[in-house]
């Protein structure tokens, strides 16, 4: 357009966003997800509450804002896949939309013109890739073009047809147009991109031909910069619900000046267009100076900001007697291992790591974000790093990797995406984007934590507050609240696998067969993850089972997982679970884990790290090919994100550590051979003890020849000893090499259906769950699954049969049904029959308030419970019976004067947080995170609430507090700053004897 239009200053602006409909339109950040009024009339399930919050303004206040002269409005696409039967509500949806957008002048003066495009065709891949042959997409596609056309002719409106020109440009083109059948390439975009000039502006000559390449350079760093205003990353500080009460120090001069830099880009383009190029850098020099922010971190209450280095931090770590800690390497010798994220190591042994000294996102008048993933490596075996490649920069907080064959897959924002090397350098020259709309409205609880099934399908965890609607080639998966997607690169399928009420799942793991767990972060809990499964309900969170780790050390905020499974180590603590914590208790604990019944159980044994530097903050680990275990350090002194600015000055953006864990009375295990070794070579790797051994080469043997692979899987199987005791184990691992390379051995399927061990059964239930496109008799393989006498064996068929059509999946959980539910099955076979049948499962009512408070009080009572509940709240750090978090050093409120004593001291330190030592019922508390202030997050009514539940839950019996006499402290504190200290408090209303 501006080369066609060189002369026209045209102002465009891309406000498109994965997953909308005409009407249906949700937002982290605003409450409603409806795009004009009475839309909602034409959703059911989407209707359902999803607890957005936030002021980010409605479509029509942007188009009003950016006095909208023309629109194109691009639906049809995920609206497609509900076929025949949904046809006539989405014409009534697009009618009332463009009824509604005829009513506007968002420029002030005419109502807009209004363009509708059609979807493009999808193209049949199916002979080069595991995708649908597009048949039954292309007849509703078409289904639904003719119906907006007939929409559109109705009102009038120009109406464009992409799916027939789209179906002859596939016929025509020698080389694919898309990536998965639905979704453009670059070449694709740009046959797209000529259509749309052509159609909705008629064919002209492009009159600035010669500057295009200038002009497309000033278009995306235009786009750039506005995408870092429509969908700005971390939003939630910005605009949403944790807005207050550091977002209004920063957050409206940021936009601001985001804005002047985009405007800036505009005469960027048109300059460009007349072979201009601007000075971008001195051109923002002149837009405004974003105000300072001022830490209030108090260094006296809270610890020295001084950083240590080498041995001074080694020496801060202690680790059990027998082991050994070493630093592999720091931001010392490798700069650029600032704020490491996630580490995995390749098929070579050597260590990548992602990091993020951009964190918590891009601030406007920065310099763009240059977040990497780096190769470390170990090249004269001394335990030390001494050489780094860059294999990719320029990224923008990359919070989940996982490395396979094609290449690295990547958390970016929005995106999720491949980085290919390919030629071989080990440095990434293409960049492909594979799916899009997931949602970064909080950048550290965006996709993240990448682990790999055995499969090699990339298993990725979501945090609270995201609002996440991306559009796949199976139709689009929409997901809210927290959870884990499973994407299968093999055929770019992706499925909200699991969505729960976890606040910031920083943590998953697979064991040996192939059972998944994660760590829950903002709360203390490691659960499993299987039982929560099932077919999920959009804004419904399904049940997410139980606890696992025992409560004297239960620990949050928790990051990364990992089994014990190295020769090096102790024989036996062989499967026993790791996490590390990262505020209060710093370091990784150690659990011992065993099967109970149907599920799990676990008991602590051991600490394996202690940290007294309050700066360690272990985020991930793993087991490296020699059996010592890595894991890495964020290393800062600032990790809360409710207590400071998310731009206070003291987070850091350049520390970073890696250590190693050694045993060295046991010999370190000889590094298999799995880069360049033969196919024979890598099966036998397979009886390997070490888990992450196996994993690596099931990695290795995804990039062979699939044919060669599944002739020698043949081979392998059949000279096995079947009086060896892993036989069965053995044969796992090589349906499991099957099922990553997409071409499931059937017979062996069958056989390990049939397994002496039901862990070995179950886990080839879960193959059989994901294989049913090529196993035509899957329904009647899960419905044996459901008869097992084994609960776990059950539980798979149970999660299983939610996904299968109706009248599939009915049978099976009836005859799961005929056996006893335990604690582990119910709640997920309650959720598969009512999902299936597309009804809600609903929270059990209330429990029966046991209060001796009445009338107004009582109303109090209930408030302060839901509010005490909120994530991010109180139960984060109290938890839900008030006990605290004894192991992370986060007293309780049960029997406390604190609590119990003067109104006035309570109220001062909700409303102006807490922060410094403090003694709680005889202990010494350090208080090394300060309470968050709650003064601009809540109403006088509010803190009323939530300090009454408080004063009369958990045993607790104590006045209710009333919102008069919030609202009077509120003003007399209304100048002090900063947090208080418990002296200061103590100093001013003495403890209560």
């Amino acid at each position: 357009m501006h080369v066609r239009y060189p002369d026209s200053l045209l102002y465009i602006r891309n406000m498109c966003d994965g997953g909308n409909t005409p009407g249906f339109r949700p937002h982290s950040g605003r409450v409603s997800p409806w795009a004009f009024p009475g839309a909602e009339e034409f959703q059911t399930e989407f209707a359902n509450f999803s607890d957005s919050q936030g002021h980010f303004e409605t479509p029509d206040e942007w188009l009003y804002r950016h006095k909208a002269d023309i629109i194109l409005a691009f639906f049809g696409f995920n609206e497609s896949f509900q076929g025949e039967e949904g046809l006539e509500n989405y014409k009534a949806e697009l009618d009332a939309f463009i009824r509604h957008t005829l009513q506007q002048n968002y420029n002030g003066n005419t109502p807009p013109q209004l363009a509708i495009i059609s979807p493009i065709a999808f193209e049949d891949l199916s002979d080069i890739k595991d995708l649908p042959n597009g048949e039954k997409e292309n007849k509703n596609l078409e289904l639904y073009t003719l119906a907006m056309k007939e929409v559109a002719g109705k009102h009038k409106v120009l109406f464009v047809d992409a799916f027939t020109p789209s179906k002859k440009w596939y016929a025509s083109s020698a080389e694919p147009l898309t990536i998965d059948g639905s979704q453009l390439n670059e070449q694709g975009y740009q046959k797209l991109a000529v259509l749309l000039a052509d159609q909705v502006f008629g064919k002209t000559k492009a009159k600035a031909a010669q500057h295009r390449d200038l002009i497309h350079e000033m278009v995306m760093e235009k786009n750039w910069m506005w995408h870092n205003d429509y969908k700005i990353p971390n939003g939630v500080h910005v605009y949403g619900r944790r807005y207050k009460p550091f977002g209004p120090d920063n957050y409206p001069y940021e936009l601001e000046k985001i804005r002047q830099m985009t405007a800036i880009r505009d005469e960027a383009i048109w300059k460009a267009s007349k072979g201009e190029r601007m000075d971008l850098a001195e051109a923002d020099k002149n837009t405004i100076d974003i105000p300072p922010v001022e830490t209030n971190f108090n260094p006296q209450q809270n610890g020295s900001l001084t950083y240590l280095y080498g041995q001074d931090a080694l020496d801060q770590l202690k680790v059990p007697e027998g082991y050994k800690i070493e630093l592999f390497a720091s931001e010392v010798e490798f700069p650029d291992l600032a704020n490491p994220v996630q580490m995995s190591f390749d098929n070579k042994g050597r260590l990548w790591v992602a990091t993020c000294p951009s964190y918590p996102h891009y601030k406007p008048g920065n310099a763009k974000p240059n977040d990497k993933i780096i190769i470390l490596e170990d090249t004269n075996g001394d335990g030390k790093a001494d050489k780094q490649i860059v294999f990719a920069d320029g990224l923008h907080l990359p919070m989940g990797f996982e490395i396979a064959p094609e290449g690295v897959y990547v958390s970016q924002g929005t995106h999720l995406k491949i980085l290919i090397d390919t030629n071989g350098d080990d440095r990434a020259d293409k960049v492909e984007v594979l799916l899009s709309g997931f949602d970064d409205h909080d950048t550290h609880h965006v996709i993240s934590a990448f682990a790999a099934d055995p499969s090699g399908a990339i298993y990725m965890a979501e945090g609270v507050f995201l609002h996440s609607n991306v559009e796949t080639s199976y139709g689009p998966v929409r997901a809210t609240n927290g959870g884990f997607f499973r994407y299968n690169p093999s055929r770019h399928h992706l499925e909200r696998t699991a969505q729960l009420a976890v606040p910031n799942p920083w943590g998953i793991a697979f064991d040996e067969y192939g059972q998944n767990f994660f760590a829950e972060t903002s709360g203390p809990d490691v659960m499993w993850m299987m039982p929560g499964t099932v077919l999920p309900r959009y804004g419904e969170a399904t049940h997410k089972s139980y606890n696992l780790i025992e409560e004297a050390h239960r620990v949050r905020p928790t990051s990364g997982l990992e089994f014990v499974s190295s020769r090096h180590f102790p024989d036996e603590v062989q499967g026993d679970l790791l996490i590390n914590n990262t505020i209060g208790f710093l370091g990784m604990k150690q659990h011992a884990i065993e099967d109970d019944g149907t599920g799990y159980k676990t008991r602590h044994r051991l600490d394996l790290v202690k940290g007294n530097d309050r700066n360690f903050r272990p985020v991930d680990m793993e087991f490296a090919p020699d059996g010592s275990l890595y894991f890495i350090d964020w290393h800062n002194v600032l990790i809360g994100h409710m207590q400071h600015n998310a731009r206070d000055p003291l987070r850091d953006h350049v520390h970073g550590r890696v250590y190693r864990i050694t045993y060295p009375s046991r010999p370190l295990v000889q590094p298999a051979k799995i880069h360049g070794a033969s196919i024979p070579e890598l099966l036998d790797n397979l009886k390997l003890p070490e888990l992450r051994t196996r994993y690596r080469t099931r990695r290795e043997l995804r990039g062979r020849d699939a044919n060669q692979v599944l002739k020698a899987i043949n081979t392998w199987t059949a000279s096995l000893d079947k009086n060896e005791p892993k036989y069965e184990a053995y044969l796992l691992e090589a349906l499991w090499v099957s099922w990553g390379l997409n071409k499931v051995d059937q017979s062996l399927l069958r056989q390990l259906l049939q397994a002496e061990d039901f862990r070995v059964r179950a886990a080839a239930v879960r193959v059989l769950r994901y294989t049913g496109h090529q196993v035509r008799d899957q329904a009647e393989l899960l419905m044996q699954a459901a008869r097992d006498h084994h609960g776990r064996v059950r539980l798979e068929a149970i999660t299983a049969a939610s996904w299968l059509p109706k009248e599939k999946g009915l049978p099976i959980l009836a005859e799961a049904e005929k056996m006893p539910l335990d604690k582990w099955m119910v709640h997920a076979h309650e959720a598969a029959v009512a999902h299936i049948n597309g009804i809600s499962v609903r929270e059990k009512k209330e429990e029966e308030v046991k209060s001796n408070l009445t009338g107004a009080d009582l109303e109090l009572y209930l408030m302060g419970k839901e509010i005490y509940n909120r994530d991010g709240f109180c139960v984060t750090c109290h938890q839900p019976d008030g006990r605290g978090l004894s192991a992370s050093q986060f007293p309780p409120i049960v029997g406390t004067p604190w609590v119990l004593g003067s109104e006035e001291r309570l109220i001062k330190l909700v409303l102006k947080g807490l922060l410094g030592p403090m003694e709680v019922l005889g202990r010494e508390y350090p208080g090394q995170v300060p309470m968050t202030p709650y003064e601009g997050m809540l109403n006088d009514n509010e803190i009323a609430a939530v300090l009454t539940y408080v004063r009369n839950s958990f045993g607790n019996q104590a006045p209710a507090i009333r919102p008069e006499k919030v609202k009077e402290i509120r003003a007399a504190v209304a100048d002090k700053k900063g947090f208080y200290s418990p002296a200061e408090l103590l100093k001013i209303h003495p403890m209560e004897k």
